[in-house]
């Protein structure tokens, strides 16, 4: 029995639920390529921001036996010069690209997806959900009205689809989704790091330059599930949702579709395992789908729920 691995996400068609999460080899043309090359469904750039951004001074990521730490800082060339990546990426893959962009302001964001689409995104996500750099990311997701006006003014910007990027960080994320899907929202994407610190005992003082940074990897997979989990709960088939945080392997990919995500993103699993992990988690997924008897990888969507 074949094993229909085709997924719809808000108008775009990916030839499977795998995507290149954002921050993970996204920075140039020829690593988005790579990823494509691999086997990924679509592909995420790096979040962009307005102007050049050089990050936060080294060191900027500390390696956990259970994740990543990290404190990147929003470290880009600015929208001028990546969108000549965009425009050189479009012309070299054949899955979707989606551009991830991160501001401070309704009109930033905007002017950010705009240009993004201009160069040849298919999708633009918005990075309302960055964790350690002020001013951006959580400093403005974590705010429900200002999360509608965001997604509003970015939806009046642009004709592709607007994924809005979601952070664990919050007291209630399905709050922050409703408002996210009032403002126009096509998909959701659950969740980005969490924010957390690791302090050295011996030098007694953080490991990080900025102090403070963002968790991902395995440690946050349950909490991922649980926050999409939630959002299914709350609208269910209404707005696709994709699944992001600390997927390892195939199992980890299931247990967020059966949350609820219609796709997922792979990150750490990259960093750990390199470019073959698309294939071999799509691989381990298909035979999953197959042994339980259904023929499309989107009848497993939400599948939990029924069973809860």
């Amino acid at each position: 029995m074949s094993v229909h691995t085709e997924v719809a996400l808000a108008g775009l068609r990916l030839r499977n639920p795998l995507i290149l999460a954002s921050g993970i080899l996204g920075s140039t043309a020829s690593l988005l390529v790579r990823a494509g090359s691999a086997g990924a469904g679509a592909v995420t750039t790096k979040s962009i921001t307005k102007e050049p951004r050089s990050g936060f001074e080294n060191p900027v990521i500390y390696e956990l036996e259970y994740g990543l730490l990290n404190a990147i800082g929003l470290a880009n060339p600015g929208m001028d010069f990546f969108k000549k990546e965009l425009k050189r990426a479009k012309q070299l893959l054949r899955i979707p690209l989606i551009a991830s962009v991160a501001g401070s302001r309704p009109e930033e964001y905007a002017d950010l997806a705009a240009r993004a689409e201009e160069a040849g995104a298919d999708a633009v996500e918005l990075n309302l959900s960055c964790p350690h750099v002020k001013g951006m990311g959580l400093d403005v997701g974590h705010d429900p009205k200002l999360v509608r006006e965001i997604v509003e003014a970015v939806k009046g910007s642009v004709n592709c689809p607007v994924l809005a990027k979601l952070s664990p960080n919050v007291t209630n994320i399905v709050e922050v989704g409703k408002a996210a899907i009032d403002g126009g929202a096509d998909v959701l994407v659950a969740i980005n790091t969490v924010r957390a610190m690791v302090i050295d005992v011996d030098s007694k003082k953080p490991v990080l330059s900025n102090k403070y940074g963002g968790l991902s990897g395995p440690a946050i997979h349950p909490i991922a599930v649980r926050c999409v989990y939630e959002l299914y709960e709350a609208v269910g088939d209404t707005v696709p949702i994709i699944g992001v945080g600390g997927v390892m392997d195939w199992r980890d990919a299931v247990e967020l579709m059966l949350a609820g995500a219609r796709a997922v993103g792979i990150g750490t699993a990259l960093y750990t395992y390199g470019l073959k992990a698309f294939k071999v988690i799509l691989k381990g997924i298909v035979n999953y789908v197959k042994e339980q008897g259904f023929r499309n990888l989107m009848d497993i969507t939400g599948l939990a729920h029924k069973y809860s």
